[in-house]
C-alpha cells in the first residue's frame, strides 16, 4: 500500500519543482516520453496531472500530502475553477502558467470535467483562459 501512495506523491514533488523550460514551443513536455505530443486533454492529464491525481482521478494521500480527487468533483461545475488552479496553483500545487498554453489548459480542463464520473459538458475555450492567466513580470521570471 505504501508504494502506491508514496510513489505518486514523489512524482508530484518532482512536478512541483518543474521549470517553465520543461515545455517547448511545440507543446512537448520534457517530463513526457520523448516526442510525446500534448495536443489533447487526455495526453496532458496523463503526463502532467496523473502522477499526483492518479490515473482514476481519485487523488492520493500520504507522506504528509493530500492530493484532491478530481473524480465526481462538484467543484468542477464551473470550468473557471480548475483553469484558475492550473494557472495560479493552490496549496502545494504549483502553477502551470509557463508550461501550458491557453489551448492546453482548455483541453485538460475539458478532459477532467467530462471524465472520472464528471459530466460537465460546457466547454472551456482557449479565449476564456487568456483573461484569467496571471501576468508575469520580468522580476518574477
Amino acid at each position: 500500500m505504501r508504494k502506491t501512495v508514496i510513489l505518486p506523491v514523489l512524482g508530484c514533488l518532482f512536478l512541483f519543482g518543474a521549470t517553465p523550460a520543461m515545455a517547448d514551443s511545440a507543446g512537448v513536455f520534457e517530463g513526457a516520453p520523448k516526442g510525446e505530443d500534448l495536443s489533447n486533454g487526455q495526453a496532458i492529464y496523463r503526463h502532467v496531472c496523473q502522477s499526483c491525481h492518479m490515473a482514476d482521478g481519485r487523488g492520493a494521500q500520504g507522506a504528509g500530502a493530500k492530493i484532491p480527487a478530481l473524480a465526481d468533483n462538484s467543484h468542477l461545475q464551473s470550468p473557471y475553477y480548475p483553469a484558475s488552479i492550473i494557472l495560479h496553483g493552490y496549496g502545494a500545487m504549483q502553477w502551470f502558467t509557463d508550461m501550458l498554453d491557453d489551448q492546453q489548459v482548455a483541453d485538460v480542463v475539458n478532459y477532467i470535467r467530462t471524465h472520472f464520473g464528471n459530466h460537465y459538458t460546457d466547454l472551456l475555450k482557449p479565449q476564456d483562459v487568456a483573461p484569467i492567466r496571471p501576468v508575469i513580470t520580468q522580476e518574477e521570471e
